[in-house]
Order: structure tokens, then C-alpha cells, then sequence
């Protein structure tokens, strides 16, 4: 039971980091953006008057990758135990 604890922690724990670093760069990326206006005027298009969403990740996608994870960090720890025995 110790081990599944473990494993689900570190799980959750990895999919923290994640979503921190993908923010984190999201945030960078956008302060760092400075737009060329001077090309985009030579390039002026109609703009379109809908707007499309393509795909959104369906919900038990998440739950999958957390439990698909646990069972990764699960063998780790399993491993790591025996060869440490």
C-alpha cells in the first residue's frame, strides 16, 4: 500500500510540474513577444468573421495519463527497492 501511495503522490506530482512549466513558458513566450508591424502591413488579409474551435482534450484523457503514470512511477519505486535490497 506504501508504494501505491507513493506512486500516486509522485504521479500527481509530476503532472503539477508540468502544468507549472507549461505556464511558465506560456508566460515567457508572451512577454517576450514583440510583433513586426512593419512586414504584417505588407501582408494584410480579410479577417475571418467565425471562429472555430478544433479539439479539446477529452476529460478521460487526464485520468488515463494520471493513472498510466502512477503505474510508471509505481514500477520505479519497485525497482529502485530492489536494487537497493
Amino acid at each position: 500500500m506504501k508504494v501505491v501511495l507513493q506512486a500516486i503522490i509522485g504521479s500527481f506530482s509530476l503532472h503539477v510540474i508540468y502544468v507549472v512549466v507549461v505556464m511558465l513558458v506560456g508566460y515567457i513566450r508572451t512577454k517576450n513577444y514583440k510583433p513586426d508591424v512593419k512586414s504584417a502591413w505588407d501582408k494584410v488579409e480579410t479577417l475571418q468573421n467565425e471562429i472555430e474551435f478544433v479539439s479539446v482534450t477529452p476529460s478521460h484523457f487526464y485520468v488515463l495519463s494520471f493513472l498510466g503514470v502512477s503505474v510508471i512511477c509505481g514500477i520505479v519505486i519497485l525497482s529502485y527497492e530492489k536494487l537497493m535490497n
